[in-house]
């Protein structure tokens, strides 16, 4: 009987299901969006339940179409958002409020405060610097806003965590309530270098250490599926990392200085630091990228909160596209934004600026500005933004980089990757299978079952697909640096603190 492994990225705007055949190979791919919802200016939330489902959805999907059993299945790995998280009763599973998702800034003045009497220690024991991007100051909202959930706390009855805590204790039937250092790296309150919950911060906070999951490694057979969770069957849950870094594992990138960028929602940019903790005095946060043999990897994050989120406004509120792959044509059909410069900076911006009030602006409209020239706009922000991390990635970390390894959907656009190169002045690398996050969780789970020998190994798995090389003259891309520098410093400090 033929074996299968199946990786299963939970992202910001939708789940993803990739089932990988004995040769590595992906054989079917399902991706199942779910809602985003924004009660207020710069809240957002998930539905917790309905990412449940959608998961669901995503595996019976991929099974249906290879026409494999669940059965066949030999581990199930799990790569999340990162910061998203949430709060749940432990007896029933059901949500006390919606997930609060990384890009939500209802705790953007708390977070304030906590820079301003913590935040040199806070950046020294978690390599972050305290920003409404990060769980803890979302936890603490949770439970300080829903009624009755301290009480809970003190019946025993609450658990918080990140949604891969969340999704795991749901598939094993409330057996494994944990998290690996990658994620937890994420939420502000692990000690960066313990790898573990670090007592002083979760008081500051008061969030009950009890309710949060047990930090483990990112490659761990944590626990099985029930029969009622995954089709009768009982497979190893054996994986959880954050997405961008599940991506980041399988690009091969496990050196010194390995760098690569994932385009989804928001853009994501990591260098390999080794196994010490190297602080930014760029505006970098430092994470950890995973924890194997109970090792712990880390990286320099430059992060982008919007990326193809800012497509998917052009799609479901602008409405002046039908989808993300006409962009492209959509963008060569002009020869330039017209002089217009987009900065989407719908939550704030974050690496290299972390500017929890900047807001979103188009600039440079003019009564000849078309809808063309705007799409093209979009999709040239991107890149701008992953330019920026790149330029202080070389600076604090001590690396040059030949080529820029990329994955995520948006890579196979051809315009924008072009442009990319095009600005970075070295090469782009996108490799055969660009839904590297799930391949990466795959690959954790098959180690923790034994099907490599090591971490190694990774590096057999990845074909490069196409190599874009810049030609762009320096003058043209001095030129548009500067202008897009220009737009950036203008929508910076626009929303007032404190506004509700």
């Amino acid at each position: 009987m033929k074996r299968y492994f199946l990786g299963i990225d939970q992202g910001t705007t939708g789940s993803t299901a990739l089932l990988i055949d004995e040769q590595w190979q992906v054989i079917a791919t399902k991706n199942v969006e779910h809602t985003q919802i924004y009660p207020k200016p710069g809240w957002v939330e998930h539905d917790p339940e309905e990412i449940w489902e959608a998961i669901q959805t995503a595996v019976a999907a991929v099974l249906k179409e290879a026409m494999v059993s669940p059965s066949q299945i030999v581990s199930i790995g799990i790569d999340n958002q990162g910061e998203t998280c949430m709060v749940w009763d432990k007896h029933t599973g059901k949500p006390v409020h919606n997930a609060l998702v990384w890009q939500d800034r209802r705790t953007a003045a708390y977070a304030d405060e906590l820079n301003e009497k913590y935040g040199k220690m806070i950046t020294k024991k978690t390599g972050l610097g305290p920003d409404a991007y990060f769980s803890a100051t979302k936890i603490k909202w949770i439970l300080d806003n829903v009624e009755g959930v301290r009480e809970k706390i003190k019946t025993g009855d609450i658990l918080a965590g990140t949604l891969d805590s969340y999704l795991i204790w749901r598939f094993t039937g409330g057996k494994a309530f944990i998290t690996d250092t990658s994620t937890a790296s994420r939420t502000m309150m692990m000690d960066l270098k313990k790898g573990e919950w670090d007592q002083e911060l979760l008081d500051i906070y008061n969030i009950p250490r009890e309710i949060l999951p047990k930090i483990s490694n990112s490659s761990e057979v944590y626990g099985y599926t029930t029969p009622e969770t995954f089709f009768g069957q009982r497979i190893p849950v054996a994986a959880c990392i954050t997405d961008a870094l599940a991506a980041m594992l399988a690009q091969g990138c496990l050196d010194k200085g390995d760098i690569k960028t994932t385009y989804g929602t928001g853009c994501f940019m990591y260098i390999n630091l080794g196994h010490e903790v190297v602080y930014s005095k760029g505006g970098l946060i430092t994470v950890s990228s995973w924890q194997v043999n109970n090792e712990i990897t880390y990286a320099f994050d430059g992060g982008v909160y919007i990326a193809g989120a800012a497509i998917q406004w052009l799609r479901d509120k602008l409405k002046i596209i039908k989808n993300s792959a006409e962009t492209e044509k959509i963008a060569l059909s002009v020869k330039d934004t017209g002089g217009v410069y987009f900065v989407p900076a719908f939550a704030g911006l974050a690496a290299p600026h972390w500017d929890q009030y900047a807001r979103g602006m188009i600039i440079g409209i003019t009564g000849g500005t078309t809808s063309d020239q705007i799409v093209r706009a979009t999709l040239e922000s991107i890149a701008f933004q992953v330019y920026d991390n790149a330029q202080v990635m070389k600076t604090d970390s001590g690396y040059n980089f030949a080529t820029m390894k990329v994955d995520g959907g948006p890579v196979v656009n051809q315009f924008l990757m072009q442009f990319q190169a095009d600005l970075l002045g070295t090469p782009v690398d996108v490799p055969v299978v660009t839904e590297m996050t799930a391949y990466g969780a795959a690959f954790l789970a098959a180690l923790a079952v034994g099907e490599f020998n090591s971490i190694n190994d990774v590096r057999k798995c990845w074909k490069l697909q196409r190599r874009y090389e810049p030609h762009m003259s320096k003058d043209e891309r001095d030129e548009r640096l500067g202008q897009w520098h220009r737009a950036v410093e203008r929508c910076k400090n626009w929303e007032i603190p404190n506004r509700s």
